[in-house]
This record gives C-alpha cells, sequence and structure tokens, in this order.
C-alpha cells in the first residue's frame, strides 16, 4: 500500500479530530472549524450507529495517520510491541515515539512529521555524530539528534524552531535550541503521548484478524 499523499486535513476530519498532521497550520481557527465537518458528500452514512469492527478500526486508522505510516509499517510495528515484554499498546506508542523523524518532529526541528521523514531521508540529521537517513530508526537513551551544520541555516528549521513554543518539547526528550542539538533523557511512556487514541482498541482489531 502506498503512502497517502493527498488532503491531510481530510484524514483529520474523518476521525473526527485533530491529528496536527499540516504543521503549525493545525493550530488555525481556520483547521478548527474544518475539522468539525466530515469528508464527502454524503454525510448520512456517518451518522449511522459504527460496529465494533469499525470503532476498532477507526482507532487504528487514527494512531497509522498521526504518525505517517502505511498499513504495512504500522503493522510491522505492532507486531514488534506484541512481542516485546510489557504492555503490547504502551510498546506500541513507545516505538512510534522514538522513531528518528518523530523525534525530530518532537524537537521542534520541523513541524510535522511528514516535513522531518522528509528532511531524514534527504540526510540533514545526524545521530550521534553520523548521518542517519532512515525514518524508522528506533532512538535510544543518550541518544543525540542534531541538525547537520550545512542545514542549520535552512528557512524550514528557524522557522519550526521560533515556534515550537505552541507545542512544546515532551518530557524525555531536551533541546538546545541555538545549537540544534537534541537528547533523548529517557525512553517514552504512555502518558508522554497526549492524543485521545485508545491502543486497546487497535489490540482488539489485531486479534480478530
Amino acid at each position: 500500500m502506498a503512502r497517502y499523499t493527498g488532503p491531510t486535513t481530510k484524514l483529520s476530519r474523518r476521525e473526527g479530530q485533530e491529528l496536527f498532521l499540516k504543521g503549525d497550520r493545525s493550530y488555525s481557527d481556520k483547521a478548527a472549524r474544518r475539522i468539525s465537518v466530515l469528508p464527502g458528500q454524503n454525510q448520512s452514512k456517518f451518522n449511522q450507529k459504527s460496529s465494533e469492527y469499525a470503532i476498532r478500526l477507526r482507532e487504528k486508522q487514527k494512531l497509522k495517520r498521526i504518525f505517517g505510516l502505511t498499513e504495512k509499517q504500522f503493522r510491522i510495528n505492532f507486531v514488534k510491541s506484541n512481542k516485546q515484554p510489557g504492555v503490547t499498546g504502551h510498546n506500541l506508542i513507545s516505538n512510534l515515539e522514538r522513531r528518528l523523524d518523530n523525534v525530530v518532529y518532537r524537537l521542534g526541528f520541523l513541524s510535522s512529521r511528514n516535513e522531518a521523514r522528509q528532511f531524514v531521508n534527504h540526510g540533514h540529521v545526524l545521530v550521534n555524530g553520523k548521518k542517519v537517513d532512515i525514518p524508522s530508526y528506533l532512538t535510544s537513551i543518550d541518544d543525540n539528534i542534531e541538525i547537520r551544520e550545512k542545514s542549520k541555516e535552512m528557512k524550514r528549521i528557524k522557522e519550526s524552531i521560533e515556534s515550537v513554543a505552541r507545542r512544546g518539547v515532551p518530557e524525555w526528550l531536551e533541546i538546545n535550541s541555538e545549537k540544534l542539538i537534541g537528547k533523548v533523557k529517557r525512553l517514552p511512556s504512555r502518558d508522554d503521548f497526549t492524543l485521545p487514541v485508545d491502543e486497546q482498541l487497535i489490540i482488539e482489531f489485531y486479534s480478530k484478524l
């Protein structure tokens, strides 16, 4: 399945909540108004009572879309998380948060996960002094994530750093905004992920397949 390249607002509208896929524009009043309108011309089908399967599917789709993954990528992450010790749902969210593209976004270097993924792909990010161009790379405790020296003057970086105060940097990360260097202080926990997602429904969705 190819990665979605259509209108990102449509995805948020389908899930009925802001998924913050459009960077700083996701915080505008206009974006908030659009989220309340479901996509499609025929709205009647959205007013029907959802089946248990549909409810679980929507929750899976929501988390998948937040992190911008394909179905195959998301399922791989779920299987891996299910094999790890601990609570599967918590493992899943922690592993998704640890992805390098997400860490770059969470540090405020870029204003959306999609931008951060492209940035990593193009080789602008260093992990512990070495270039890493794999967005799915899992960061670990004490990893240093920084912007390559030649890329620090890019306009998008400067704009994003200036607006990072709007969404803040999570407690499991720390950032030196002047040097554009971030550090993983600890692994992310379930409590660090604040968007409303019921991961138990995702576990139930895959258990029924």
